[in-house]
């Protein structure tokens, strides 16, 4: 399964297994094994790089299993096929989207006209609270 230009993921990477679809269906849910499970073997893969596998497992969240695993369930459509197809194709949206660096952050400091706005806007409003208050008995 080609990913981009610099990854394609072997056949063995790749297990699916079939099971019967819940929910609304009829007797076609009962008779069909239409959902998908696709098992990507994340941690074993020799074809993403480890920043992409750290990457990789910060997305997927709960769908990472503790053997290294992406575990991916779609029982969106009837379809065997279609199912299989949409589990192959959010797959590859997260392997791309872990690919990508995230940018990194270049701390800055405030100007000095904001600085100075902040300290005015204070000033201002504890003026206004300091008005309400009772007026002293001289």
């Amino acid at each position: 399964m080609r990913i981009n230009d610099d990854i394609t993921l072997q056949d063995w990477e790749l297990t699916e297994t079939f099971t019967r679809s819940q929910g609304p269906g009829g007797q076609n849910v009962n008779k069909v094994s239409s959902a998908v499970e696709l098992r990507f073997e994340a941690a074993r893969s020799p074809n993403l790089p480890d920043p992409v596998k750290a990457r990789l497992r910060r997305l997927a969240g709960r769908r990472w299993t503790q053997d290294g695993a992406v575990l991916l369930r779609v029982e969106e459509t009837r379809s065997q096929a279609r199912n299989r197809e949409i589990a192959r194709d959010r797959l590859a949206q997260l392997i791309l989207e872990a690919t990508k660096r995230p940018k990194p952050r270049i701390p800055t400091r405030p100007t000095l006209a904001s600085k100075r706005r902040r300290l005015e806007a204070k000033t201002h409003r504890a003026s206004i609270k300091s008005s309400r208050a009772a007026p002293r008995p001289d």
